[in-house]
């Protein structure tokens, strides 16, 4: 039996790192591969192969083939912070943070460990420590692009876009085409509402990385919102050239023929979404809002949220300046006629966004709180300082958790996204105190029930409006007929509702 010559394998395993630095992987890989041919053992051939593997996207491979490297050697902290790469690559973050953290045990100072760790806790949703860890990482290597980019993907998770943007720059300045910062920059401008420069940081980023497929998508998102469908349209096929079947794409897509009036192409591509893996059931309310599926009793809650979520920074300006928006006023009007001069209420502003009813409500209330499905219309309304309490969730499920407790509760074009209101009534009627009132707007309806109309929004009939108030021991105090806002320079009919117990 010949022994295995040490310095022959020392010889391929430094022809291999060298051809794996310049990015040449086949040849990379066959010299690792004849290394553990004749040293089954190696550790280093293990562990290298197991990153070639990832890098070729094969992330079961490289899980196995880091596993068997760890099991030699446990004691290499670069090993464990590539095993959980890997892992978050699975998609087990938890897995993930427990081997940067065994990384971390081995060798703390480490600076790749602590910024991928970050990865792990913001993907979790800890996004504080995340935020911790990036820093971390920044003492130790203040020139790290990358970890200055995920800090500014933590700072833009907790709705603090102009922090994200300083994070971000600083990124940039580290490394000019950074396609993944470019384009963070400008998902960050467009929730900032500055839609030029975000256009510009997406052509960057692609400019930077012509396949980069999140820009495509972001730019077709940015380019729908101001009405340029046929330009979207071209974003979106772009993506799908790239990476055809991708969810985001396809949706976006459908968006795009939707808003170009293009019903049956929309419906083709609302059906290939939800083929590629799109949220079914936005992709059902979708296709309902173009008479092409049962409409369901309500708007999805996640579409809701993401709605407005993308809507949250230019939301006020473009309610006011662009649709006449006018319901904030109609529903105080009724309120201050129903009042009658009554201060020191308890009010809970339900849908509040960003809070264009707050400092309407503010002089009536002792407590004013507010709810919504936005988390970044919530921080928007956060900045008002008006009210006294907010929280993220669904309104009846709100309701539900603070029975009797509320003397008013307002909701100003909310119910448009809710197409069966018994539930919501209910709820109100549990949440309000003897003597509450409940005021609100809908769009109005001629004809019976209530409809979801091709705009996604539902409208409602004032006598399914009266039956339900009555089911509920309600009495109609008021009925207001109006114009809620413009919608294509068209006026949208309206009704204000005051309840009472």
């Amino acid at each position: 039996m010949h022994s295995i010559d040490p310095s022959d394998i020392g010889a391929l395993l430094r022809q291999a790192v060298a051809h794996h630095q310049r990015g040449e992987l086949a040849q990379a890989d066959a010299l690792y591969a004849a290394v553990l041919a004749r040293d089954p053992a190696n550790f280093d051939a293990l562990h290298l192969s197991g990153v070639i593997a990832r890098q070729r996207q094969a992330p079961e491979l490289a899980l196995d083939l880091i596993t068997q490297a760890l099991a030699i050697d446990a004691g290499r902290a670069i090993a464990h912070c590539n095993l959980g790469a890997v892992l978050q690559d699975l998609g087990r973050e938890q897995d993930a943070l427990a081997s940067y953290e065994r990384a971390l045990a081995l060798q703390p100072d480490y600076p790749m460990a602590l910024c991928n760790r970050g990865n792990a806790l913001r993907r979790l949703g800890r996004l504080d420590e995340a935020l911790a860890s990036y820093e971390r990482a920044l003492a130790l290597a203040p020139s790290y692009a990358e970890a200055f980019c995920n800090r500014a993907l933590a700072l833009q998770a907790l709705d603090r876009h102009a922090d994200a943007l300083d994070a971000f720059g600083a990124a940039l300045t580290q490394r000019p085409a950074y396609a993944e910062a470019l384009h963070g920059a400008g998902v960050s401008l467009a929730a900032l509402d500055q839609a030029e420069d975000a256009l510009e940081a997406f052509d960057r980023a692609l400019r930077a990385q012509p396949d980069y497929v999140a820009s495509w998508c972001s730019r077709g998102t940015l380019l729908l919102r101001a009405q340029e469908a046929h330009a979207a349209l071209d974003s979106y096929d772009q993506a799908l050239r790239l990476r055809p079947g991708h969810p985001r794409a396809q949706l976006g897509r459908a968006n795009a023929l939707r808003a170009l009036g293009r019903r049956d192409e929309a419906i083709a591509a609302y059906e290939a979404a939800a083929a590629c893996g799109a949220d079914g059931a936005t992709v059902a309310y979708l296709l309902a809002s173009l008479g092409a599926a049962p409409a369901p009793q309500a708007s999805p809650a996640g579409y809701v949220a993401a709605l407005f979520d993308q809507y949250a920074g230019r939301f006020d300006r473009h309610l006011v300046d662009v649709l006449r928006y006018r319901t904030p006023t109609l529903l105080a009007d009724v309120l201050a006629r129903q009042l009658a001069g009554r201060s020191g209420l308890d009010i809970l502003d339900l849908g509040c966004g960003t809070g264009l009813c707050g400092p309407l409500l503010r002089p009536l209330a002792r407590q004013l709180e507010g709810v919504d499905l936005s988390a970044g219309m919530l921080a928007q309304a956060r900045e008002l300082g008006v009210y006294d309490a907010l929280a993220c969730g669904e309104l009846t499920a709100y309701l539900a958790q603070t029975p009797a407790r509320w003397d008013v509760l307002t909701a100003a074009d909310v119910l448009v996204y809710v197409g069966d209101l018994d539930p919501v009534l209910a709820a109100a009627r549990q949440g309000l105190r003897a003597g509450g009132t409940f005021v609100f707007s809908v769009e109005a309806l001629d004809g019976d029930g209530y409809s979801l109309r091709a705009s996604g929004r539902y409208a409602h009939a004032a006598e399914y409006l009266a039956m339900l108030a009555a089911r509920h021991g309600f009495t109609v105090r008021e009925q207001v007929a109006c114009t809620l806002r413009e919608d294509s320079g068209e006026p949208v009919a309206g009704l204000v509702f005051a309840l009472g117990l």
